[in-house]
């Protein structure tokens, strides 16, 4: 019972389309914009960094969120909350069951059940973004290495670690197909936040 109140739950919360509704809240329609995804770095590209940061934490917080709901239940329904809030942010019935592609909520995922392979997969997630400025494949790296560390560390949950890692992958099916072919889109998130940071109001104190 606690497993199907979890993933009904679970997939509600991760629904909450927030890359939509914050760039709505502007007159814009995110789908229409930019690559049309439904996730914080189109938003970013669109709206800056204040708007993107926004988007991609509570992309995050939302599946925190939903896995912590049903931290006193036991690890099996928070993690299966954990991973059917990230099929309701890829598969919105509030975008006629169209969404994102994950990563951001997956992460969230990590960070609630597992905090250091969260810390690990977005500390990985920087490095390769800063050197390569590709988010998908920085995206995809990282959430390997997130369930790579769950492995290594004896988490009998890894395996869904790597089953949503592998579903944000198939999510990426043409960012893949463009980065073999070499015209994926570079963007500079990191320079995107330190920008920010770097404008008058907004010192790093």
């Amino acid at each position: 019972m606690h497993l199907l109140l979890a993933a009904i739950v679970g997939y509600l919360i991760g629904a909450i389309p927030f890359s939509y509704i914050i760039p709505k809240a502007k007159g814009i329609d995110i789908t229409k914009v930019g690559s049309g995804n439904v996730g914080g770095t189109n938003v970013l590209r669109t709206l800056g960094t204040i708007a993107g940061g926004l988007a991609m934490f509570l992309d995050i917080i939302k599946a925190v969120a939903a896995v912590l709901i049903f931290k006193h239940f036991g690890e099996e329904p928070m993690v299966m909350a954990g991973a059917m809030a990230v099929v309701g942010h890829c598969f919105s019935p509030f975008l006629k069951f169209k969404g994102g592609k994950g990563v951001a909520a997956t992460l969230g995922v990590f960070f609630a059940i597992f905090p250091q392979a969260g810390l690990f997969s977005l500390g990985i997630f920087i490095i390769v973004v800063s050197l390569t400025q590709y988010v998908s494949l920085s995206s995809i790296i990282s959430l390997l290495a997130g369930s790579i560390f769950a492995l290594v560390f004896g988490k009998p949950y890894w395996i869904i670690f790597l089953a949503l890692c592998l579903f944000s992958v198939l999510r990426h099916k043409e960012n893949i197909k463009r980065l073999v072919e070499g015209n994926e889109r570079k963007t500079d998130i990191v320079g995107y936040f330190l920008g920010w940071m770097d404008k008058p109001g907004n010192s790093r104190k």
